[in-house]
C-alpha cells in the first residue's frame, strides 16, 4: 500500500471493515460473515430504525471510504474493500426475524447474488468511484431480502 496519510489509512480500515478484507481466501465471504455479529449487536437494540440507519451509514461512508481504498491500493474495487459486502448483508436482514436458520439463509441467498450479479446489479457496479462498489451489494442485499421474505410468506415454518 502506497498510502501514507491518516485519512488514507483510516479508508482502508473502514473499506477493509477493520481489516477482515485482507483475509488470505474469499474476503467478500469473510465480510460478510464479519457483518452478522454486527447485525446481532443492531438487533439486540430492538430498533429496525436504528438497523436502517446504520445501513444508510454504512453506505455513505462505505462509498467514500472505497474511493479512498481504491487510490491508496491502487486498483479499482480491491479485493480487500469488503464494507459493501457488509452493507449488502445487512440489507439482506432488515425486517426479517434474527434466528440463525433466516441468518443463515439470508448470508447464502447474499453470497449467491452478489456472486452472480443479475441485472441490475451487474450494470450498478459501473456507477463511478465508491458508489459503483456499494450499489451492486446493496442491490444484491434487496434481492436477498426479497427472496428470504418470499420464502417465509410461502412456506411459514421452512425457516423456523
Amino acid at each position: 500500500m502506497t498510502a501514507t496519510t491518516r485519512r488514507a489509512r483510516l479508508a482502508v480500515a473502514f473499506a477493509s471493515f477493520g481489516y477482515v478484507g485482507f483475509a488470505p481466501v474469499a474476503p467478500g465471504t469473510a465480510g460478510s460473515a464479519a457483518a452478522i455479529p454486527l447485525f446481532l449487536l443492531l438487533r439486540s437494540a430492538g430498533s429496525p430504525w436504528l438497523e436502517i440507519a446504520v445501513c444508510g451509514v454504512l453506505v455513505v461512508a462505505g462509498a467514500w471510504s472505497a474511493r479512498l481504498a481504491e487510490r491508496a491500493l491502487g486498483v479499482e474495487d480491491p479485493g480487500p474493500v469488503v464494507i459493501d459486502e457488509v452493507a449488502g448483508m445487512l440489507v439482506s436482514l432488515l425486517f426479517l426475524p434474527g434466528t440463525w436458520p433466516v441468518i443463515l439463509a439470508a448470508f447464502f441467498a447474499f453470497r449467491v447474488f452478489d456472486i452472480v450479479k443479475p441485472w441490475p446489479a451487474g450494470r450498478l457496479e459501473d456507477v463511478p468511484g465508491g458508489w459503483g462498489v456499494m450499489a451492486d451489494d446493496v442491490m444484491a442485499g434487496v434481492y436477498a431480502n426479497l427472496t428470504i421474505q418470499i420464502l417465509l410468506w410461502a412456506r411459514p415454518g421452512l425457516l423456523a
